[in-house]
């Protein structure tokens, strides 16, 4: 029976068969059963990391240890409100550094540390009743490799992508269409990654995803 930890854009955790391309971290969320409680998090480190590192094997949402998290691709994880490891995905992390540096500026007049983009990314993810955070936004003022929902389709996640969005779900991605860039959409990224991809961050993507070359 699939568990309970295959993350939406919209930061709900999932139980389905399909694989993710990608692992998240938010801390230890389960209990001995490998049942989720209501906690969502329990930490400001939410990383997504690669599938395979250095040979390390561990058991899925083992007993006192960290939750596996399970992503269709990064760009799920970054609306999720998480950003590369810079440990197992150092190369990405530093990408998104840069221009997470370039779209939201320096701290202190030096790059941010990883814990300082945390904070940031922490209060632009949840609301103050610590829920998902989300704003309105012209469809045609988003980068690619952003997450919207459709004022007509609210449960639907899009990635918007180069004058089209695709639908997502988790075993990939569908429908395309052809947008204008006029619609009023909800963007489910959190803003500080949104400047971030606007800056030139480019998410690695399922190979189901068409619409961002």
């Amino acid at each position: 029976m699939p568990l309970q930890n295959r993350v939406t854009p919209f930061g709900e955790f999932e139980a389905t068969s399909a694989r993710g391309t990608l692992m998240g971290n938010r801390g230890i969320l389960h209990d001995d059963q490998q049942r989720l409680g209501r906690a969502r998090w329990k930490h400001k480190h939410w990383v997504a990391c690669a599938l395979s590192f250095k040979g390390r094997k561990r058991p899925l949402m083992a007993p006192h240890a960290y939750t596996e998290l399970f992503f269709c691709d990064e760009a799920v994880s970054l609306a999720a409100g998480h950003r590369p490891c810079s440990e197992c995905r150092k190369a990405n992390y530093e990408r998104f550094v840069t221009a997470w540096r370039k779209a939201n500026g320096d701290l202190d007049g030096r790059t941010p540390r990883a814990g300082e983009i945390d904070t940031v990314l922490h209060k632009d993810r949840l609301t103050p009743e610590r829920r998902k955070a989300t704003s309105e936004s012209a469809l045609g003022l988003l980068p690619p490799g952003t997450f919207i929902a459709l004022p007509d389709e609210p449960s639907s996640a899009w990635l918007v992508g180069e004058g089209a969005i695709q639908a997502w779900s988790h075993a990939g991605y569908g429908e395309v269409r052809i947008t204008s860039g006029t619609e009023m959409v909800t963007c489910l990224t959190p803003a500080s990654t949104v400047r971030a991809l606007a800056a030139g961050y480019r998410p690695a993507l399922h190979p189901t995803a068409r619409v961002i070359r």
